[in-house]
């Protein structure tokens, strides 16, 4: 017996030390950075494990549920090999309340007691008026009042219904405020409570580690469920300045994970995520029209900002040989260098608490330099820092061959709820000349147009633009780099005090018959006028029909010196108004056809 016990005990350790090498290891991901295509993203995250020598079983907690598990990649600094990865969904998990959402469901709950008990009071009130109303009939023949008495009754009636019956519709408004009120914060906590209701993934993976301890892993794949598209703003202050173009981006993010202090970077291609090499198939060209609205597509620019290095702001001065905080050592006496932050004289100890990517230009002047600026305190040299202001200043713009990158160099929240959230990639100021555009035939206002040169150094994609002239919103316009020659031209509204007419002179337009032919003649003015402070260039533009038939004949009579386009059948005027000036032009032109034909020539 005494050696059976001792043989179950035995095999019962054996077991148990079996199975302790593979026990369940759970351990979190914490997101680090997520890379934003023009559709789908890149994210890495980061776990910590301790693994036993041999087999191990990890889950990795917190990944997200919308990843491509082809696209997986995980990484360790040690000696571990992975035997097999299995993706799940953790439908299990608790969702933590938010201190918003338990804030909201507090004050539903006070709002709902002083519900409650106005509810109360105004029930007993209703009761109470019934039972005046029940007992408001008098019968003085019965009762032997006098007439006094019944005065005064119907007195103290009278009082009393007024009293409950204000009371009532006090208590009734008042009822209505709290339910709107519980309305609002019910239809808040919704909101909130979505936000929170988002499944997270997790990895289970099977690993071998030929030395125990603990160890540094770094996971990234792909998810489809984020993406990005540019917009832009366009500002106008006058037409004697440069346009000031802010780059936007508006990310949209649904990946089951609330992104928290993420770096964020955004790039202009797509993630091929199929694995197999492209096969070229043939390229036929044909004709298409410029004018056309394209839809959105990646137009990837491999140029690059004169004189910018890739990854490194154009503004940004590096003196390498003073990358560390300190100067060097003089040759006889050493005297520590001032410090100057933003003009302000700073402490050593501080500066050296500033991170390095919160530093925007850093210079090192020594000498008669640094003295004559900042006089006999920087004797010793002067290391002179501006820090970065604007989100702009965070974000560096690497112009890769086959897509441009916006790195942001700031901690990133981005909440996972499919809404949009704006970023600012960049500002620029575009030189451009301005001109107005006018066919008063289909419109009968001047649009303001600029042309931008060099435009594709700026990166741009397609997308649109809100349009801000002179401090004020005009309306919406759209870029696409696509359609676009050397110049790009921006429609930047109308602008009404530009004004330009076209009328029919009655008086030389007529219609007469030539035998069997019938000749009619055009006549129309065109009235421009500047009502602006400033001078202004206009491009004015009017047609002529063409004859797709021989037995029609076209003759242009009168054109007041446009330019004349007789493929087109268009009429330019390229006019200079100074302010106040009207200009006034003619255009005539006859028409010869059949009699017995009808053609469109209204």
């Amino acid at each position: 017996m005494r050696a059976l016990q001792l043989l179950a005990f035995f095999i019962l350790l054996f077991f148990s030390k079996s199975y302790a090498g593979v026990i369940d290891n759970t351990v979190p991901a914490t997101l680090k950075s997520a890379m934003v295509y023009r559709s789908g993203a890149e994210l890495s995250h980061t776990a910590k494990a301790t693994l036993e020598q041999g087999n191990n079983n990890l889950i990795i907690e917190g990944i997200s549920n919308t990843l491509d598990i082809n696209s997986l990649q995980f990484g360790s600094d040690g000696n571990v090999t992975v035997m097999s990865v299995e993706f799940a969904t953790n439908y299990l998990k608790p969702s933590l309340k938010s201190p918003l959402v338990k804030r909201l469901e507090d004050s539903i709950e006070a709002v709902g007691k002083d519900l409650a008990k106005l509810q109360v009071m105004l029930k007993t009130n209703n009761d109470l008026l019934a039972l005046l109303n029940a007992n408001k009939e008098i019968r003085g023949a019965q009762t032997g009042l006098s007439v006094a008495e019944l005065m005064k009754m119907m007195d103290y009636y009278k009082a009393k219904s007024l009293e409950i019956q204000n009371e009532i519709a006090q208590y009734t408004a008042r009822e209505s405020e709290l339910k709107a009120s519980i309305g609002r914060l019910r239809n808040q906590l919704t909101e909130e409570e979505t936000k929170n209701t988002k499944t997270t993934g997790r990895l289970v993976l099977q690993l071998f580690s030929t030395l125990g301890g603990p160890y540094n892993f770094t996971i990234s794949y792909l998810t489809r469920n984020a993406h990005w598209t540019p917009h832009y703003d366009l500002r106008v202050a006058s037409v004697t300045k440069p346009i000031s173009l802010v780059y936007r981006a508006k990310i949209v993010q649904s990946t089951g994970l609330d992104w928290k202090q993420v770096k964020l970077s955004l790039s202009t291609s797509t993630p091929n995520q199929h694995g197999e090499a492209p096969v070229l198939k043939s390229w036929f060209l044909s004709y298409v029209d410029l004018h056309r609205k394209s839809a959105y597509r990646n137009k990837e620019v491999s140029s690059s900002l004169p004189g910018l290095v890739a990854g490194v702001q154009a503004d940004e001065v590096v003196a390498t040989e003073y990358a560390s905080a300190q100067a060097p050592a003089p040759a006889k006496k050493y005297q520590a260098p001032v410090y100057i932050v933003n003009g302000e004289v700073m402490d050593a100890k501080k500066v050296s608490g500033i991170a390095s990517n919160y530093i925007k230009i850093r210079e090192f002047l020594n000498g008669s330099a640094a003295t004559a600026i900042y006089g006999s305190i920087a004797a010793g040299g002067a290391v002179v820092i501006t820090l970065k202001g604007g989100l702009e200043d965070f974000v560096s713009v690497a112009d890769n061959e086959l897509n441009v990158v916006f790195d942001i160099d700031l901690p990133y929240d981005m909440p996972g709820n499919g809404k949009e959230q704006t970023v600012v990639l960049k500002e620029y100021n575009v030189p451009a000349s301005y001109r107005f555009y006018a066919v008063p035939k289909m419109d009968k206002e001047a649009y303001l147009l600029a042309d931008a040169a060099d435009w594709e150094q700026l990166n741009l994609l397609p997308g649109e633009a809100n349009i801000i002239f002179e401090g004020t919103y005009v309306g919406k316009s759209f870029i696409d780099p696509a359609n676009t020659l050397d110049t790009l031209t921006l429609t930047l509204g109308r602008d009404k005090r530009v004004v330009v007419k076209r009328e029919k002179l009655v008086d030389f337009s007529s219609v007469k018959f030539l035998g069997s032919n019938k000749k009619q003649v055009f006549t129309y003015e065109l009235t421009v006028k500047n009502n602006k402070k400033e001078k202004i260039s206009m491009l004015l533009k009017d047609q002529f029909p063409l004859s797709t038939n021989k037995d029609i004949e076209v003759e242009l009579l009168e054109f007041s010196g446009a330019e004349i386009h007789k493929d087109l059948g268009v009429l330019n005027w390229n006019l200079e108004l100074a302010s106040g000036e009207s200009r006034k032009l003619k255009i005539s032109y006859s028409v010869k056809y059949p009699k017995d034909q009808t053609i469109n020539i209204n």
